[in-house]
This record gives structure tokens, sequence and C-alpha cells, in this order.
């Protein structure tokens, strides 16, 4: 008989026998599992970076920032330590800079209040700036083994199709089905396995286009008649389009920069924006990047006048624009008009 949880009624029934799919799961994963490097690991901190960086960040990309962060910052006393400019250095091309800047703050927050070392309790993880509760579910799971729901886009798409959910997943009751799903399917005890295993199903065989589901470990307890329409999703915003002109403007080798204070890039350095753009001014740079649902245009131009300098500017030797942290547009803008000045000269 299959077991059921009470949602708002009606009545959701859980996959048949959560045993037996969380034995499959785990068999599964203990032979195809990734060797990933966070995963040769229970350092709570190492994991918790891991977390932070994977936040909207593809494993790819996060594996060599990872390897360089721990070999700068090896613990919660050496990145407490740091400065926030050194912090967004190490961090910049990741993105998203407010998970560097909480990253900071929590390991300055489990040193003051906890010795260093991050305590095996979930309300604690919970309490540190950043840290919501899929990232404290993971971290006490892969950390400390606790039996722990945790849901990221992966572990949703999997349930949801284990459930033949046509609820939107991103609605309060979808959510809620797929968090009380995940607890009602976890074991006792042992968390790290049972969730490492849905959340590599999800990335490698239960993917977004054309799942393997006739080798799925879990598809005698799939109810998924379409996998590829779940989950339920809300439709996406309209992209925005933007525009954001910037000066480029060198001084005996030297580059005007112009630190950033808005809520985006608070603490990096980029281009000096242009208030207005000059009638007269020279076009050299066009590129576009994304921005949550926007679309911007970063147009950089070479004024005729040399701008008087603002309190936010200061001057870096173009040999130097590396040991700075930059937004990753701006940084990709700079070293494209420097290898065009390069070649030209």
């Amino acid at each position: 008989m299959p077991t059921e949880i009470h949602i708002e009624k009606p009545v959701l029934s859980l996959p048949k026998d959560p045993k037996s799919l969380r034995t499959r799961l785990a068999r599964w994963f203990r032979v195809q599992g990734r060797d990933l490097p966070w995963r040769r690991t229970h350092d709570p901190y190492a994991i918790m970076v891991s977390e932070f960086m994977l936040q909207q960040t593809q494993v790819a990309t996060v594996r060599d920032y990872y390897a360089r962060w721990l070999a700068r910052f090896p613990d919660f006393a050496a990145l407490a330590a740091a400065s926030e400019a050194d912090v967004l250095h190490v961090w910049q091309g990741l993105g998203y800079y407010a998970r560097a800047r909480n990253l900071h703050r929590a390991a300055q927050q489990v040193v003051a209040q906890h010795g260093g070392r991050l305590p095996d309790d979930l309300a604690a993880i919970a309490a540190l700036p950043g840290v919501g509760r899929y990232t404290a579910g993971a971290i006490a799971s892969f950390a400390f083994d606790r039996a722990t729901p945790i849901i990221d886009s992966n572990i949703a798409r999997v349930l949801a199709r284990l459930l033949d959910l046509h609820e939107p997943i991103q609605t309060t009751r979808g959510s809620e089905i797929l968090w009380r799903t995940a607890e009602a399917l976890l074991p006792k005890r042992g968390g790290r396995l049972h969730n490492s295993a849905i959340m590599e199903l999800g990335a490698l065989v239960c993917t977004p286009r054309q799942p393997q589901c006739p080798i799925c470990p879990a598809r005698e307890h799939c109810r998924a008649t379409n996998p590829e329409s779940l989950p339920v999703k809300k439709p996406r915003r309209k992209t925005v389009a933007l525009a954001e002109d910037c000066a480029w403007v060198i001084r005996d080798g030297q580059l005007l920069l112009e630190q950033q204070t808005g809520a985006r890039w608070r603490g990096l350095w980029k281009l000096p924006v242009l208030a207005a753009r000059p009638a007269d001014a020279r076009l050299l740079l066009a590129l576009d990047y994304p921005f949550t649902h926007h679309r911007v245009t970063l147009s950089v131009f070479a004024p005729n006048s040399l701008p008087a300098l603002q309190p936010a500017q200061r001057w870096v030797p173009l040999g130097a624009i590396d040991n700075v942290a930059l937004a990753a547009p701006h940084k990709r803008a700079i070293r494209r008009l420097t290898a065009a000045a390069t070649r030209a000269a």
C-alpha cells in the first residue's frame, strides 16, 4: 500500500516502497557518482564553500574556483581575517557577489560565536548569513551526515517526475509538496548518501532534456508519462534590455577605474560610468551580458577630454589590472581592449 502524506488535501501518494527506492539510488550512486572535490571531504568549512559557490553556477565552473579559494582561505579563521577586497578578488568571475560577501560574514560569525568550528546544529547553520533552507540542509547533510531534506533544481526535477507532479514548483503549494516528499523519503540516518544520490540522478540521468529513463535506477518508482514536460514552472519574466555606457581613459600607462557602490557589484571595480554619452565620443567596444532578467549592452567609449577624478575613482597601472577585483563584464572588456591595443602597436 503506498505511503501517503497530507498536503492541504487531496492526499499525495509517495512512490511505492521508499526503502527499495533508497536502496536502488544508493547502489547506483556508489558506482556512477562523479568524483567531485567537495565529495572527498566532510570538512564543514569546505562543504559550506562548495555550497555557496554552486548556487546558480555549474559544477565545471566551480571546480577551479573551489581549489583556489581553499588554497587562499583554508578555514573559517583565514576567511574571517581576510579583507573584503581580497575575498572579492578571489571570487571574481563567479558572479552573484553577494554570495562571497555572505560567505565572508558567515565565517566571521562562526569565529566570533562558535570558536571557528561550525556546530552540528541545523538551526545554528541556518542562522548564518546567506544560508537558506536548502544550504542549511545541504551542509548538515554533507558535512555531518544528518538525515535532512534538501531541494535543489536537480532534486526538484527528480521528485516532480517521480510524483508526476503538475503543480508549478515555484508556488507555495508546489514547493511544500516537494519538501514534504523529500522529508518522507529520507532514511532514518545517512542523509549524505541519500541526498547525494538523488541530486546526482538529476544531474546525470533525470536531466531536463532527453532523460535517460531506460537506465534510470528509479524507473520502477516513477509515475511520469511525459518526463520532459516536468517539472512545471511559472512562465519566465520577459527579458529587459538595458544600456551601460562607460569610458576608456588611459594616462601614462594607467587606466581609470571606478568602484561600484550599488547592491549588484558593491566593492568591485569597473570602467567609469558615463552619465551621458558625449556626442563626440568614439565607440571602442560593445558587448552584451545577462543580469537576472535583464540583457545589458556595455558600450565603451573614448572621450576626447580627460574627466575630473571623482572620489570613487582611481588610476590603476595596466600591468596591475589582474590584482584588482573587477566586475566580470568589465574585466572582459578591458582584456579585449588591451589586447586590441597590443596588436595595433
